[in-house]
């Protein structure tokens, strides 16, 4: 499949970082709420450790991607004038928060308001970290990255994956399914069919880009059949999530891993075929 899969180290970093983002915002919210009481909080806020824990992994993953690991703290060199040590800031930031939140939450040491503000500052972060994501690939000369299209799939990553994640962290914690969380689905239904639209969309518009040497659609050879697959691992996950809600059950802590893997795995292939499409060109644009 082209040459995206040699990017993996990228695919992880930006998959679970959407992934984890909408995972907080859907626990944040819940706590937030007010809706639990003193022990679901804490065992809540316990769960939350399994969003740092695929955060850190997406990070030892982007490190992976430099050419010394160790010089990963020049990624910062240029902040403020460079998308991606902005992006890597962001995320850093987003990362430290929350995992204060978390140490702080466990440790017994947070305080009822000043942990609101500190959640709150989490997930102002953590969308910050998503919105500098897609600026870094806003790249004037790679127009198959350079449209909106990068930013309608980062956030239909996020809105897909972090429901379903979310709501495998309530179920860990022992927190009810009731009708309000239920609505979480109908959320990653409507991703999953928005990105059913994007992905025809930008399929038909990539013969009209070409580059020096190819059009845009001969760069990832049977990139339809990957995107169906894609769809299919979204439509399988999201599946074992709806099932149980549709019979009127509360979904199992099982079946929502297994939700979540199919759903991270599908946005994986995805992922793959964002970086397969990479081209770069000249000042003009052949179409």
């Amino acid at each position: 499949m082209g040459n995206g899969w040699h990017e993996w180290p990228l695919m992880i970093f930006t998959v679970l970082g959407q992934c984890v983002v909408g995972g907080l915002l859907v626990v944040a919210l819940v706590l937030l709420s007010g809706r639990l009481d003193g022990p679901q909080t804490r065992r809540l806020q316990r769960a939350m450790f399994f969003l740092w824990l695929l955060m850190g992994l997406g990070f030892i993953a982007s490190v992976m991607h430099l050419g010394s690991p160790l010089r990963a703290i020049n990624a910062l060199n240029r902040l403020g004038d460079s998308a991606l040590s902005n992006e890597i800031a962001a995320g850093s930031l987003f990362f430290m928060l929350g995992g204060l939140y978390w140490l702080l939450a466990v440790l017994n040491r947070l305080p009822a308001a000043p942990g609101k503000v500190l959640l709150i500052a989490t997930m102002l972060t953590g969308m910050l970290f998503i919105y500098t994501m897609c600026r870094v690939y806003a790249i004037n000369t790679v127009p198959t990255w350079d449209n909106g299209y990068t930013a309608w799939h980062f956030v239909l990553t996020l809105l897909a994956g972090g429901p379903v994640l979310g709501t495998l962290l309530l179920r860990i914690a022992g927190v009810e399914i009731d009708r309000d969380l239920r609505g979480l689905a109908l959320v990653s239904v409507l991703a999953l069919l928005i990105s059913m639209v994007v992905s025809l969309m930008q399929a038909s518009g990539l013969a009209a880009i070409a580059g020096p040497l190819q059009p845009a659609s001969a760069l990832v050879p049977y990139y339809g059949g990957w995107q169906a697959a894609r769809l299919l691992l979204l439509a399988l996950g999201l599946g074992c999530w709806i099932c149980p809600l549709l019979l009127r059950k509360t979904p199992a802590v099982g079946a929502l891993a297994l939700a979540t893997s199919l759903v991270l795995g599908g946005e994986l292939i995805g992922r793959a075929l964002f970086y397969g499409l990479h081209m770069t060109v000249g000042m003009a644009i052949a179409g």
